[in-house]
């Protein structure tokens, strides 16, 4: 018993000492023992923030990408609810950009009619395609027959135009800056290109010009690349400048979609293009039905124009050989031997024609349900289209149309 309390007092007396001597080592161990864990608490709480907020922003991103497709397959608990859902406009996807070492700037001036002219930009873009070169914008015949002051812009979308070929080649609006002031100070080159030329006369002929002039200015463009012999690739490339980039303006598309409409509603009809107009028949020549008084005028409106090179033109040989339009007679029979129906719709998508009501007389007597352009302006607002296209009776309206 005695030594038991010995014990128990030297436990007693060593714990006193304890809290004596090391009393506050303790108290700084504790201390620094719950400071530590609150540090560690603290860290495992910023992490797990860190981590959420990673996951939701995760999820929001795979929702914007999914979660349309998912929500379509998956029932939906308000499907006995009108639910309207904004429509979001789809994004246009644009074709990469073609990537080239650039030779240079061609700048072109289109001449002659609509067709020819859209013919003309389609072969422009092949031949600045396979050169590696910069294309301007092209520039529309103002001094042709039909006097017109139309942009490219006023008739093509022209953003369009250059963005939708963007990986084949570069299309600009206008030269740069720099560009331009040499243009203004003549340091460029221009020059008709040779009708009915192989890719091969613009690699060799017109490539040298544009690396050394930096600028070359094609004023000329009808029928200057080949139809025949050259590369698919070329084919294909014209074949989508066509069809694909040369997209009439918003506003000329309603207005067409608005004369076919009124077409429509008033039953059948045939869309017919005599090519029986003053230009067409001055350049070919072919002067038949026309009296004295008609051909002489032909033949001096060919005449007054330098660049149609063949002047002296047999009407009669010409005729034989297949190279002249119908005429509104002829017209009239043919329709009729193809069991066409007198009282159709027939739509003329043409100009003016030459020798007015007394060369049209035939077909109107065959056919008398004729209807031009002028006759559905009644029932059409322009100022859908463009004012360029309305300043002057005898514009390109009736290539736009028609053609």
């Amino acid at each position: 018993m005695l030594k038991m309390w010995k014990t128990e007092d030297s436990v007693e007396e060593w714990e006193m000492k304890v809290k004596i001597i090391g009393g506050g080592k303790v108290d700084k161990l504790k201390t620094s023992v719950v400071s530590r864990s609150s540090m560690k608490l603290w860290m495992i709480r910023a992490i797990t923030t860190v981590l959420l907020w990673t996951c939701v922003v995760h999820l929001l991103a795979l929702g914007e990408i999914w979660g349309p497709r998912l929500l379509k397959s998956w029932p939906s608990c308000f499907s006995n609810q009108d639910v309207e859902l904004t429509s979001v406009p789809a994004k246009v996807v644009l074709p990469p950009k073609r990537i080239y070492k650039n030779n240079g700037y061609l700048m072109v001036s289109c001449n002659g009619g609509l067709n020819q002219m859209r013919a003309a930009i389609c072969d422009m873009v092949a031949i600045a395609r396979y050169l590696n070169v910069t294309l301007v914008v092209p520039e529309l015949d103002k001094t042709s027959f039909w006097n017109d002051p139309s942009e490219f812009q006023d008739i093509f979308d022209v953003d369009h135009f250059i963005t939708s070929l963007r990986d084949e080649v570069r299309i600009l609006k206008e030269l740069p800056p720099r560009l331009k002031t040499r243009v203004k100070l003549g340091l460029f080159y221009s020059l008709p290109p040779v009708s009915w030329s192989n890719i091969s006369y613009y690699t060799h002929q017109i490539l040298p010009l544009l690396q050394k002039y930096k600028v070359v200015h094609l004023n000329k463009t009808d029928a200057r690349l080949a139809n025949n012999g050259l590369p698919i690739e070329i084919q294909k490339l014209r074949c989508r400048v066509n069809f694909n980039a040369l997209k009439f303006t918003s506003q000329i598309e309603e207005l067409g979609r608005r004369v076919v409409r009124i077409l429509r509603e008033r039953g059948p009809f045939l869309v017919l293009h005599l090519r029986y107009e003053m230009d067409m028949l001055a350049f070919s020549g072919c002067t038949h039905g026309c009296n004295d008084e008609e051909t002489e005028q032909l033949t001096r409106m060919r005449y007054a124009y330098p660049w149609w090179k063949e002047k002296d033109i047999n009407s009669e040989m010409k005729r034989k050989e297949g190279l002249c339009p119908l005429t509104p007679e002829e017209t009239a029979l043919v329709l009729s031997a193809l069991g066409i129906d007198r009282n159709v719709q027939i739509y003329i998508a043409a100009g003016e024609i030459y020798g007015g009501k007394r060369r049209m007389k035939a077909l109107a007597d065959s056919f008398p349900n004729l209807v031009r352009k002028e006759t559905l302006f009644g029932t059409i607002r322009f100022e859908v289209f463009p004012e360029s296209f309305v300043s002057n009776g005898s514009t390109r309206l009736s290539g736009v149309l028609g053609e």
